[in-house]
C-alpha cells in the first residue's frame, strides 16, 4: 500500500498550491507597492509645489518688510519735519504776538 489515496494531496499538488499562493501574495503585493509608489509621486509632487509657494512667500515678506522699513523712514524724517516747521510757526507766532503787543 504505497499508493497515496486521492484525498490526500501529492507534495507535487501541495507545492503547486504553495506556488500560487506565493504568485498570488506577490501579485498583491505589488498593487500595493504600485499604490505606495504613486502616492509617494504625488506627496513629492505638492511638496514640490509647496516649496515653490514658500519660496515666493519669503521673498514677497523680505520685499514687504524692505517697504515696511522704507514707509517707516519715511513717516520718521516727514514727523521730524512736521515738528521742526511746527517749531518755527510757534517761534513765527510767538514774534508776532510779541510785536503786536
Amino acid at each position: 500500500m504505497t499508493d497515496t489515496p486521492e484525498y490526500f494531496p501529492s507534495r507535487l499538488d501541495r507545492l503547486e498550491q504553495i506556488v500560487l499562493g506565493l504568485a498570488e501574495r506577490q501579485s498583491n503585493t505589488q498593487q500595493q507597492l504600485d499604490s505606495l509608489t504613486e502616492n509617494v509621486n504625488r506627496v513629492l509632487a505638492r511638496s514640490a509645489i509647496l516649496d515653490d509657494v514658500l519660496l515666493e512667500l519669503r521673498d514677497s515678506h523680505e520685499i514687504h518688510q524692505r517697504n515696511f522699513e522704507e514707509h517707516q523712514r519715511n513717516f520718521d524724517e516727514n514727523q521730524r519735519t512736521t515738528n521742526a516747521a511746527l517749531q518755527s510757526l510757534e517761534a513765527i507766532l510767538l514774534q508776532l504776538t510779541r510785536n503786536h503787543s
